[in-house]
């Protein structure tokens, strides 16, 4: 065997095994719409081109022009490059503003008629930062779990059995504790109801045995890469379907403008995080218990794309006439059994107020938009710490909600510990109107009083109503430390919440007791603004 030819082969069998190490440690997508694949095999090429170069010990220029397997190797990598390069620029913005502009559908819709009045069985009031408190407090409290595992930051938001809830997985405490425990697996998630803060660890009869805490096989990346080598994923999210088993959910990217442009979802894995067992969705086939097929930060950013390309790429970089974009930050709203993301529109000139906003369904990539003029969120948030400014509180990124046919931000306000005190409501119109409260419902009266007086409520027939019954039963609860009150009246389907803290005199009723309750109706519990 003649010794270039040796040294050619010596070359790529070590650039193959260097390029297996790669694959297990990084899992490169072998697809040529994957950025990272064109770096994979510019790596091995150059990795081939080192090593011929070593072994066949070239001193001078002229030894490395004669050489026929360095040339070729040098233009295989010249041409890889220059193809990488021209398929950036034919998929980029600036050749397919159009394309980049077309990749959401918004539908333009009514605030009134769509965003009926709040319901807070459906409205979450704690944000990411709380429920990672809350979980990681209930974890402290199992002594039997907490030298073991610890709780992973995902904290996915679905909606469960009709509530917007978070919930995420435990890992591994070290890799120690993996080595020791990898055999049963993980035996528990943590579910938070983002309604009444109550946090439970779900155990499980039989372990979580694929997770990105795994170290070797396991590992849910790993996984998914050698069952499908040719996806391109993007954020997996944690979920559990109807009967409770977790899940994870892999968004499968499919490009739709040249070679890396117009990213959207085009699949969805569905990875049983117990046994292993996958199936593969179309993304218009994806089962309706899933609520996070589309990335929120894809999702913004196909609307960013819809609202700032709307007259062609140079206007959007130089003149920006009628130029849209998202403001800096989103939340989530339980609506129509599915997980919306909210984030308000602002102009490009970034003056601090808003056009309107958008819900993008994370299913179904439904994206609408309601034209809502007022203030901007972090407006919004200033106004509501400015209430409670000598407590040093600070607002919660807000959601968008109708109060008395009035859109509405709501937020919480937390501690320096990021505990929940209190609840502020701001008017988007007027956004210093601002009232704020204990709990939801003393926020909420204090809010539609507010209304009242100023005479911004546009509510048709009142803003509340009133009803007089005998009570039909009574029932106590404990929310969040606050004692709770339940009240079914004769003749009347509607529950009524009084919270103690608001209403003393709740505890002299009993049953058969004539009440008249003023309040605010809502779709399973109704919430009180008055009760004697």
């Amino acid at each position: 065997m003649k010794k270039g030819k040796k040294f050619f082969i010596e070359a790529i069998i070590v650039a193959l095994v260097l390029a297996g190490i790669y694959y297990y440690v990084e899992l490169p997508a072998v697809n040529i719409h994957a950025s990272g694949f064109w770096w994979f095999l510019i790596g091995i090429l150059v990795v081939i081109l080192v090593v011929i170069m070593l072994r066949t010990k070239i001193k001078t220029r002229q030894e490395l022009k004669e050489s026929k397997a360095l040339t070729i190797g040098v233009w295989a990598v010249l041409a890889v490059i220059v193809v990488f390069l021209v398929g950036s620029i034919l998929s980029s913005p600036i050749v397919n503003a159009k394309k980049y502009q077309q990749l959401l559908t918004v539908e333009n819709r009514d605030f009134a008629e769509d965003i009926k009045e709040v319901n807070y069985n459906q409205i979450p009031l704690l944000d990411k930062d709380s429920a990672e408190i809350l979980g990681n407090r209930k974890m402290g409290s199992m002594v039997d779990m907490v030298s073991q595992f610890e709780v992973s930051s995902l904290y996915s938001q679905i909606n469960y059995n009709g509530k917007p809830v978070r919930v995420t997985p435990l890992v591994y405490a070290s890799p120690i504790k993996w080595f020791t425990n990898q055999s049963e697996g993980i035996p528990a998630y943590i579910m938070i109801d983002m309604t009444t803060q109550d946090t439970q660890l779900v155990k499980l009869d039989e372990g979580i045995k694929y997770s990105q805490s795994e170290y070797l096989n396991r590992n849910i990346n790993r996984h998914l890469r050698f069952s499908y080598p040719t996806y391109i994923f993007d954020q997996l999210s944690f979920e559990i379907n109807d009967e409770g088993v977790p899940y994870w959910v892999c968004p499968v990217k499919k490009f739709t403008i040249g070679l890396f442009g117009g990213e959207t979802i085009g699949r969805v894995i569905l990875c049983n995080a117990v046994t292993g067992e996958t199936t593969d969705y179309a993304i218009e086939d994806c089962p309706e218990w899933v609520d996070r097929a589309y990335p929120a930060d894809l999702l913004i950013e196909q609307y960013d794309y819809h609202g700032e390309l709307v007259n062609g790429f140079f206007n959007s970089v130089l003149g920006q006439k009628g130029c849209l974009h998202t403001t800096d930050g989103y939340n989530y709203i339980a609506m129509d059994d599915d997980v919306w993301v909210y984030t308000g529109i602002t102009s490009v000139s970034g003056d601090r107020s808003n056009v309107g906003f958008v819900l993008m369904n994370q299913r179904t990539q439904e994206t609408r938009y309601y034209e809502v003029n007022g203030a901007e969120e972090y407006s919004a948030m200033d106004s509501a710490k400015g209430q409670v400014q000598n407590l040093g509180y600070e607002a919660t990124f807000p959601l968008l909600i109708n109060i008395a046919n009035e859109p509405t931000y709501f937020m919480a306000l937390k501690d320096a510990a990021g505990l929940v005190k209190k609840y502020a409501m701001v008017n988007i119109k007027t956004y210093q109107n601002v009232a704020i409260g204990d709990t939801v419902a003393a926020c909420e009266k204090a809010y539609v009083a507010m209304l009242s007086e100023n005479g911004v409520s546009t509510s048709e027939g009142g803003v509340t109503k009133t009803i007089t019954g005998n009570i039909e039963k009574i029932a106590q609860s404990v929310i969040d430390g606050n004692s709770h009150f339940y009240l079914t009246l004769a003749g009347s389907k509607l529950i009524f919440d009084v919270p103690i803290v608001d209403y003393l005199n709740v505890i002299t009723f009993d049953v058969g007791d004539e009440v008249t309750i003023e309040y605010m109706e809502g779709e399973e519990v109704t919430t009180v603004l008055n009760v004697k």
